[in-house]
């Protein structure tokens, strides 16, 4: 599983509910995957590739290459 470099943000598993009637017929597992995009940072002063969260992107976490 893929997860973010800088703050280990990963998948997160839990139940899809189908409500029907006001009732909570079924319930099934699913998966939320998290926002992660390959870019080119620097890491201990030489670029690499690394997978990052969009929210540690904006917040200015990861310096670019």
């Amino acid at each position: 599983m893929a997860k973010c470099a800088v703050c280990d943000k990963n998948v997160n598993f839990g139940n899809q509910l189908s409500i029907t009637r006001s009732h909570i017929s079924k319930r099934s597992t699913r998966t939320w995957q998290a926002n992660l995009r390959t870019v080119k940072a620097i890491v201990d002063g030489q670029p690499k590739r690394i997978k990052v969260c969009a929210k540690c992107l904006r917040s200015g976490k990861v310096t670019r290459a």
